[in-house]
């Protein structure tokens, strides 16, 4: 058994056996500028399984980057979000990661979805910056390698089991699904860093074993990456867009739905227009999947083990435009969940 604050909880709660399926969710960043009204907006759209979503235009302290690195010793973060870091030889990876209560500015709509979930026993979904895209903000600002890395590893692992800490706290019988957002790994490692690639992904794989026993870990990619080295870190979950040049990984794919993987399919995309209709999104998905099926996955598979998202957040937009987004994930889980039920019919299920 593991005591956390004073509440008792085993080493397996916390951690959904399953997840809904073929249910939408979200990915994080709202545009709305009122707390009660995003959390009450995600628990409607995706009552299956709502995301704590962050509300930039409220906080910037919400965003990616000041969020993750609010409380790493060395590191100062303004009002504004912006960072920087005074003397970047001089970052200690084992230093104390500050505000441990996540009582902070970056962290107050985290706090208050896990209020209003409080009597949930469903599953909600929990996201936070991944350990590689913050090392890599941080050799950026001129910190060794090696140093960022440890440092970024340290901060993420640290996080990620005060945030469980306080949804044990808050909202006991919700169990969690976590994933580490990831911007840094679309294109691939890059060619710059002086460190071989698994030592950066064995970074990404401490987070997730971090807190694997208490909840369903996953990784969210929101552009083409190198898919077998996302997949070696080890998520339980892998959250890619549809066009994520994933057929070249379909044999590591295929033994990762094999081993009981899920994927959330960035289906409907949030960086240009949309059409009022489902049907283009839902032929780009099903073209995607009937290439992984030619590559050897299995399709029963692929439908079973699916949840549905918008690319990336939706930060940038507006609450209507919002709206319709989760609407077109909405008709298209739909879609998803029909199948299932139908091959479940099928064979006497």
């Amino acid at each position: 058994m593991q005591v956390v604050a004073g509440a008792t909880v085993s080493d397996t709660a916390g951690r959904p056996p399953t997840l809904p399926l073929g249910a939408p969710t979200s990915v994080g960043s709202l545009p709305h500028h009122d707390r009660d009204a995003a959390i009450a907006f995600v628990l409607d759209r995706t009552p299956e399984l709502p995301a704590a979503p962050t509300l930039p235009g409220v906080e910037p302290l919400e965003l990616m980057l000041p969020q993750a690195l609010w409380g790493i010793e060395g590191v100062d973060v303004t009002e504004a979000g912006t960072f920087s870091v005074a003397d970047p030889e001089g970052l200690d990876p084992n230093a104390a990661l500050g505000d441990r209560r996540l009582a902070g500015r970056p962290f107050t709509s985290w706090r208050r979805f896990l209020d209003v979930v409080a009597s949930r026993t469903d599953p909600i979904k929990l996201q936070l910056t991944g350990p590689i895209t913050l090392g890599l903000v941080l050799v950026d600002a001129g910190v060794p390698a090696a140093t960022a890395f440890a440092v970024a590893g340290a901060a993420v692992s640290t996080r990620a089991q005060d945030l469980l800490d306080l949804a044990d706290i808050k909202a006991p019988g919700a169990d969690r699904l976590v994933v580490f957002d990831e911007p840094g790994l679309v294109g691939g490692l890059r060619a710059d860093l002086p460190l071989p690639a698994e030592q950066v992904v064995d970074v990404l794989s401490g987070a997730l074993a971090s807190i694997e026993h208490r909840c369903l870990t996953g990784v969210h990619v929101c552009g083409p990456a190198d898919w077998r080295l996302v997949l070696q870190a080890g998520p339980g979950l892998l959250s890619l867009p549809v066009d994520a040049e994933v057929t070249g990984s379909a044999g590591a794919l295929g033994s990762y739905l094999e081993r009981g993987g899920w994927i959330a399919w960035g289906a409907v995309p949030t960086d240009g227009p949309l059409g009022e209709q489902t049907s283009r999104y839902w032929r780009r998905l099903s073209a995607q999947w009937c290439e992984l099926v030619q590559s050897g996955c299995d399709p029963v598979l692929l439908r079973r083990q699916a949840l549905v998202t918008p690319v990336c957040g939706l930060a940038l937009h507006d609450v209507a435009q919002a709206e319709h987004v989760f609407g077109l994930c909405r008709e298209i889980a739909e879609k998803i969940h029909d199948q299932v039920t139908g091959i479940r019919l099928s064979v006497g299920a």
